[in-house]
């Protein structure tokens, strides 16, 4: 039997793959542009509305155990989420729960929309952008149907993810408690 570590690791380079598969990582097209000062912080802010929680409290041992990255969790009280930052749409799971973006500021962001929510093949979730379109900070990514996913036996916990963690020195939250869609969530320093 294989030991934790290397199961964790094999889950981590699967779900990276999986929503990495066939998106190259893009690069500005003038290296200074894609540059930040070693000292400065990079902000990302809440793609939803809810209560936020710690990452390691949610009861998926994938996003708990941050072997995907760190970040935080969010209970989702309104049924949008837009994007945390400026940047490119990577990826966009086939069902739709789930976006990666490539934000201007270098952080890489994975949106995940409830737990196990991969089963529901999209119901409930209308998306508003597409893989490979440049985005603006509070520009609507999607919409999913609160009542709907809860009424079919999904838990919404909602992980934003920086699964660029290990280019970071540090990723603090910047908020406890409730968050508007807009605030400061998180700031990474390199």
């Amino acid at each position: 039997m294989k030991d934790p570590a290397t199961i964790m690791h094999g889950i981590r380079q699967r779900l990276l793959a999986h929503f990495e598969k066939n998106t190259p990582l893009l690069a500005p097209e003038d290296p200074a542009a894609g540059t930040t000062p070693a000292d400065s912080w990079q902000l990302l802010y809440a793609p939803v509305t809810g209560r936020i929680r710690a990452l390691t409290r949610i009861k998926d041992p994938v996003f708990s155990s941050e072997v995907l990255g760190k970040g935080c969790a969010i209970e989702p009280s309104c049924g949008e989420v837009v994007a945390p930052a400026d940047g490119i749409v990577k990826k966009i799971a086939k069902t739709c729960h789930a976006v990666s973006l490539l934000c201007d500021n270098g952080l890489e962001v994975l949106i995940h929309v409830g737990m196990d929510t991969v089963e529901l093949k999209g119901k409930g979730y209308e998306l508003f952008v597409q893989a490979g379109d440049h985005v603006q900070k509070g520009q609507l990514l999607f919409r999913f149907d609160l009542q709907a996913i809860a009424a079919a036996g999904y838990t919404l916990t909602t992980p934003v993810i920086v699964t660029n963690s290990s280019r970071f020195a540090r990723i603090e939250p910047l908020l406890s408690g409730r968050v508007t869609a807009g605030q400061q969530l998180l700031r990474a320093k390199m």
